[in-house]
């Protein structure tokens, strides 16, 4: 959908009558019911007022295409700015541009493509404009039909008109260079670049007919990315099904399928406890289905588990089509109805309502990720929300199904977590931490190497040799101590510390920290460790958990001040304390019962309290007896 369209002639015209702006706001309102905030309104005003400087050239064709907040279908996407028409072999060309009102940014060191800037009232992490018009031209790419049959040339670029480059600036860093090339970033001062870059592809006027077929061509996956996701996965060991996996693989398939072919509505709720494979048959249903054709996404709250597993499927790849394939939960508040074929739900207990860097964007995201998909596909544990804000449950799941007239499958996958297939040491540690009675007193039978250690230190030794064969053991924490921001990339700062011990919080950049080879040297939590697997971890439980008058208890008072897990649940102790109590205790001790089962074949644990370490030893030795 194009929220403006017109000639060259039309967008000046209404610049001189100072309307554009105006013109645009009463168009999102009458296409899309959405009343637009001033700020934006402002955006579009001296971005715009800018384009009019660029595009007042004679030589850039009267008739050539304008489009401005054109919502790429399948997505919630707009692109800023889209000038269309002929280049001088007449073949048809699409200029896009990415308008920022940025003034200033940060070069971010170690990772991809992001950036910092002053954004929403603070300093925030952003991808870089580059990468942003590279990723906007190339889901067009990937997924438009007309695109790939008239093979429509893309020519992405980004314009921050406030922002003055100096020498050396962090805009043009040598980690931007692959996304620069692609799509250049022109800044203040540099108009009549922008025009030579326009001008080399746009030659002669479409009068609009390259918007209205890319505006109304079928959404179908190119070939090229098909074939890239099928290479990326084959052979590949890491996303391996086995057993059960398979066999809730193929079903999965056949339901979504069936969408494609009678457009009814599916809803399936996956429900697997830590180990079970959930994540490898989320990545492989993802190519699957992508090679049939459909528009297929796979989706997480947290960002940690979309980033590992990008990663292991693009290996050293730097800039990939597949990267628009994983998305944040928060992302279909403003998508239609069933503009997705399936959409694949990972850690779906960590879903919330609201989102947006606010939180006040959209109703309720399990409503809108079901009623943005013909198929949609719930991956959960209930044992693992973690936070106030998680709402993933298979009740509120199977509510909106129904509001949304979905039809309704189960499947449940048994654990695979230990080498013979039991999911006895789960239902060991339920008991163990009064999660829920359970008849498993000990672990007979159960191939793991679990210990209770008498210092943090022994924890770190055991997991650093564990680490040297494979870079598949971390140190993972309780959120008990503070992470300050302004230390966040600095390794020599030392956040947690238990008498001699200390350690840092995994940092701020750099690769995820499941995958990266220095991980072992920080302590990541919760947030950083969701969602993925180890072959060993070593935990350190706080004083947020301990052992009293024979029970175990957990105490919210006892978390960092910079946690925000437990948000509002303060103001919520006031109001009605025993709730409060009750949601803290669960959270707590599911957020310890998810770290350890991280570890897939071992947990070296450290408990702050001497009385928890005690009481975990014992239950320890009753499995030895």
């Amino acid at each position: 959908m194009i929220v403006y369209d017109g000639v060259k002639t039309d967008f000046l015209k209404s610049c001189e009558n100072d309307s554009i702006a105006l013109e645009i706001e009463q168009n999102i309102l009458s296409k899309m019911g959405r009343h637009t905030p001033k700020a934006e309104f402002r955006s579009w005003e001296n971005s715009l007022n800018y384009m009019y400087k660029v595009l007042n050239d004679d030589e850039i064709p009267n008739d050539s295409g304008i489009a401005i907040e054109f919502n790429i279908p399948q997505t919630s996407k707009r692109v800023d700015f889209i000038i269309s028409g002929y280049n001088d072999s007449q073949e048809p060309n699409m200029i896009i541009v990415e308008l920022k009102q940025w003034d200033e940014l940060k070069a971010v060191e170690g990772v991809d493509a992001l950036v910092e800037t002053y954004i929403g009232g603070a300093v925030r992490k952003m991808v870089h404009p580059s990468y942003q018009a590279w990723s906007y031209a190339q889901l067009i790419k990937d997924y438009n039909a007309s695109v790939q049959d008239r093979r429509v040339k893309l020519h992405p670029c980004a314009c921050m008109h406030n922002y003055v480059r100096q020498k050396d600036d962090p805009v043009d860093a040598e980690q931007y260079k692959d996304y620069l090339e692609d799509a250049p970033v022109f800044t203040k001062g540099h108009a009549s670049d922008l025009r030579k870059f326009i001008k080399q592809s746009i030659v002669y006027g479409d009068k609009k007919d390259i918007l209205y077929l890319v505006d109304h061509g079928k959404i179908r996956p190119s070939k090229s990315l098909q074939n890239s996701i099928a290479s990326m996965l084959k052979g590949n060991k890491e996303f391996i099904m086995i057993d059960e996996q398979k066999v809730a693989y193929e079903e999965i398939l056949r339901l979504s399928l069936m969408c494609q072919k009678d457009f009814k509505k599916r809803t399936i709720i996956v429900k697997g406890g830590p180990g079970t494979g959930k994540s490898v048959i989320a990545v492989n249903l993802l190519a699957e289905l992508t090679l049939r054709d459909q528009m297929v996404q796979y989706v997480s709250k947290n960002s940690a588990p979309r980033q590992v597993y990008l990663q292991k499927l693009k290996g050293e790849m730097k800039k990939s089509s597949v990267d628009n394939m994983f998305k944040g939960s928060g992302t279909y508040t403003e998508t239609g109805l069933n503009v997705a074929h399936t959409l694949l739900v990972d850690e779906a207990h960590r879903l919330n309502a609201k989102s947006g860097m606010f939180h006040n964007k959209g109703e309720n995201q399990i409503k809108e990720i079901i009623h943005s998909a013909y198929c949609s596909v719930f991956f959960i544990d209930e044992s693992q929300r973690v936070t106030m804000d998680d709402i993933g449950s298979v009740e509120e799941i199977e509510k909106w199904a129904r509001e949304e007239e979905s039809e309704l499958s189960y499947l449940e996958l048994q654990s695979q977590f230990r080498c013979n297939g039991s999911d006895g040491y789960l239902a060991w540690l339920d008991d163990v931490l009064d999660i829920r009675e359970t008849a498993n007193y000990d672990l007979e039978g159960i191939d793991y190497d679990i210990r209770i250690l008498d210092s943090p230190m022994e924890v770190r030794n055991l997991v650093i040799e564990k680490n040297k064969s494979s870079n598949r053991a971390r140190i993972l924490a309780g959120y008990c101590w503070e992470w300050l921001k302004a230390e966040q990339n600095n390794t020599n700062y030392h956040d947690i510390k238990i008498n001699d011990f200390e350690m840092s919080w995994n940092l701020g950049g750099g690769e995820p920290f499941a995958v990266s080879d220095t991980s072992v040297n920080e302590v990541g939590c919760i947030h950083t460790s969701q969602g993925l697997e180890f072959d060993y971890v070593g935990v350190i439980i706080g004083d947020d958990m301990r052992y009293e008058n024979g029970k175990v208890v957990t105490d919210f008072t006892r978390r960092a001040k910079t946690d925000q897990s437990l948000k509002g649940i303060k103001k919520l102790y006031k109001e009605d304390p025993e709730l409060a109590n009750s949601k803290a205790d669960e959270i707590i001790k599911n957020t310890y019962r998810t770290l350890l089962t991280r570890g897939m074949k071992g947990c070296y644990i450290y408990c702050t309290d001497k009385n928890m370490e005690d009481y975990l030893k014992k239950r320890l030795e009753m499995c030895h007896k």
